[in-house]
């Protein structure tokens, strides 16, 4: 035993050299000695289980953890064990393991920080991260304030909150980094840009120092920048100076499978439609192991939405419906799924069944009722049923009283000529300000609208309660009393007669109007002629001679040739051909005269010569064989392929001469 306990103190001052050396390995073998002389000691198994995860053996540590149960108990080891497994990405047991622990010491309140921000917790991440920055006071508080400001970066960004100014100093790039994140998620994208530049700077000069960074790891510590300045510019509109910055970062090569992943996701989203096959090239780096531990369920889902997108415009329409139901059943109540599948059957030309899609959607959601049910409107549109697409979009609560759908709606009800359900639309808006929002600027504008909106249509009196309206909020308004004045007349021709004398007189309307320049502009469509002013002496007309006007003479019709004047014109003689009374139609059979059916070559005009039963001479019958037809007509006929085209000596010319190749031996 006495030399059994030497080798057991030896075996831990070799422990205790290494771990001070970082040499986990080797203290891990001195370690595993100890054991096999103490089973159950609880030193040692700490040591083993310090020794495995400084060498990333997660799982076995945790193996480790889990077999020695019983002898570690419940807050021994309470922190190792949710280290491992928040390292196994399982998060869930890690804020079990924690929350379980009797004591939180400071190191469990970190982990516990790390553990919310991964489940998306920032409210409580905030609150641990602000008490240990209030209650500790070490050499990691600059980290602390890192995370800080990380957890507000991602309310900003993903909760869309406004979390109040924590007074953090951006000492170094990783806080001015997220600073600039805070900025986009609060759409103030110019700061955000200039945020993102001082970091840049702050991030060279703080790596330049470090005499082992080469110039390729600075520009892979500055890829998540570029990264972040190239959303930027894409927010901003400047697609090809945000395509240009990706692609460099894509061409390092980062490690972070989260940013290539993020990267190449907005390549694709620049890309769309065009590009596809870059697109399918990129979508490969969204499939890396890890990405969905990297990245937020936001980031993912957008990533995933992209995927369908990309399959639909690849025309993998099989491909495009799973993803789109598996989507669907992530999210059973985000309406975009249905949206990627009702575009898919509408390139389908499948519209009906699109709009049964939507339809039930809409009833069992209906807190995305709106969205989904302005596409309905849209396929009813295009599909022709005007009138359906007014009834879907008047069953919008929340949008049917805003001004750009009260416009659509006045818009294609005046397209199907339906004037009353149009003022019907003007009437219930009009009455939701009254109740709602009687002093808002909207109120009068739609008040003014329907009030022109009837006139237009001859409704004089249904506009004038809207005039008097109008009046009465600026009796100075002298167009609308005018138009108030038409439409009483009408109705009541002594409130009319009252009502004009607030009308001005004429010389208070009366304008400086230089009516010269008026007829002369651009625009006028009478120009008064000026007097042409003529130098010398003008000679006055002689009484009895006047201005002798010439008269025109009217030249008679020319008649078509071959026309008789006497006879009566044919009454037809306006129809086409084929439709008048007398046409009979091509009379089929009687061929006009054509070629000779001889040897090739024959014309026209020489068949009549070749036609032996037109000669007088010929006999009733067909020639014996061996004979001539007849003397006359043997000698006169040339025979075609002897035949040659007729030409006067004037018009014929001579056919040149080839001329020989002579060189210079004369060949």
């Amino acid at each position: 035993m006495a030399g059994s306990g030497v080798s057991v103190a030896a075996l831990w001052t070799e422990v205790n050299r290494c771990g001070q050396n970082g040499d986990f390995s080797r203290a891990l073998k001195s370690v595993n000695k100890i054991l096999q002389e103490c089973k159950d000691d609880v030193t040692a198994l700490n040591c083993k289980v310090v020794c495995l995860i400084q060498n990333s053996n997660f799982k076995e540590a945790l193996n480790v953890i889990h077999t020695h149960n019983k002898v570690f108990g419940s807050d021994v080891i309470a922190f190792e064990k949710a280290y491992c497994e928040y390292r196994l990405n399982r998060v869930e047991n890690a804020l079990k393991t924690i929350e379980s622990a009797s004591q939180q010491t400071d190191k469990l309140k970190e982990l516990y920080g790390q553990v919310l921000y991964r489940l998306e917790r920032y409210e409580e991440c905030l609150a641990v991260y602000r008490d240990l920055i209030r209650n500790s006071q070490d050499d990691y508080e600059e980290e602390r304030k890192t995370n800080l400001s990380a957890v507000v970066a991602a309310l900003s960004a993903w909760e869309q909150a406004s979390p109040e100014d924590l007074g953090l100093p951006e000492t170094s790039y990783e806080l001015c980094y997220n600073s600039a994140c805070t900025l986009i998620g609060q759409g103030r994208l110019p700061e955000a840009m200039k945020k993102l530049q001082e970091a840049e700077e702050l991030c060279r000069q703080s790596l330049s120092e470090d005499s082992d960074m080469t110039e390729e790891d600075i520009d892979a510590e500055l890829a998540v920048i570029h990264s972040q300045m190239a959303y930027v510019m894409q927010l901003q509109g400047r697609t090809e100076d945000a395509l240009q910055l990706y692609n460099q970062v894509i061409k390092l090569k980062p490690t972070d499978v989260g940013l290539l992943a993020v990267t190449a996701n907005n390549i694709i989203t620049i890309n769309k439609d065009q590009n596809v096959f870059d697109s399918k090239k990129k979508v490969k780096l969204t499939n890396a192991d890890g990405v969905e531990h990297k990245l937020a369920k936001k980031q993912l889902q957008a990533i995933d939405f992209n995927k369908a997108l990309l399959a639909m415009y690849t025309n993998q329409a099989d491909q495009c419906c799973k993803l789109a139901a598996s989507l669907q059943s992530q999210n059973p109540g985000h309406p975009r799924p249905v949206l990627i599948q009702v575009s898919q059957l509408c390139r389908e030309k499948q519209h009906s069944k699109a709009i049964d899609l939507l339809q039930s959607f809409s009833e069992k959601h209906p807190e995305s009722a709106s969205e989904i049910k302005l596409t309905m409107a849209q396929l009813y549109v295009v599909q022709g049923h005007v009138t359906k697409a007014c009834d879907i979009l008047r069953s919008i609560e929340d949008l049917k009283h805003k001004q750009g759908i009260i416009s659509a709606l006045v818009t294609m009800y005046s397209h199907e000529e339906d004037i009353d359900s149009a003022i019907d639309v003007f009437s219930q808006a009009i009455q939701h300000y009254q109740e709602h929002q009687p002093n808002l600027s909207a109120h009068l504008s739609l008040v003014r609208e329907a009030a022109n909106f009837k006139l237009k249509y001859g409704r004089k009196k249904e506009a004038i309660s809207d005039l008097e309206q109008l009046w009465k909020q600026n009796p100075k308004d002298i167009h609308t009393l005018a138009q108030l004045i038409s439409a009483y007349s009408l109705v009541d021709q002594e409130k009319a007669k009252s009502l004009s004398k607030h009308l001005p007189s004429a010389d208070k309307m009366s304008f400086n109007v230089d009516v010269d320049a008026l007829e002369n502009s651009h625009g006028a469509t009478y120009v008064r002629k000026k007097a042409a002013k003529v130098t010398g002496e003008i000679i006055p007309n002689q009484q009895g001679q006047g201005d002798i006007k010439k008269k025109k003479k009217k030249k008679k019709g020319k008649l078509p040739k071959n026309c008789d004047p006497k006879a009566t014109p044919d009454p037809e003689r306006w129809l086409p051909m084929r439709e008048r009374s007398y046409y009979r139609g091509k009379k089929k059979g009687k061929k006009k005269e054509q070629v000779g059916r001889g040897t090739q070559g024959a014309t026209s005009g020489a068949s009549g010569e070749l036609d032996a039963s037109k000669t007088a001479s010929s006999p009733p019958t067909s020639p014996r064989p061996g004979t001539a037809a007849s003397s006359v007509t043997s000698s006169s006929v040339v025979p075609p392929r002897q035949q040659k085209p007729t030409a006067s000596g004037a018009t014929r010319k001579k056919p040149q001469q080839k001329k020989k190749k002579g060189g210079k031996g004369g060949w």
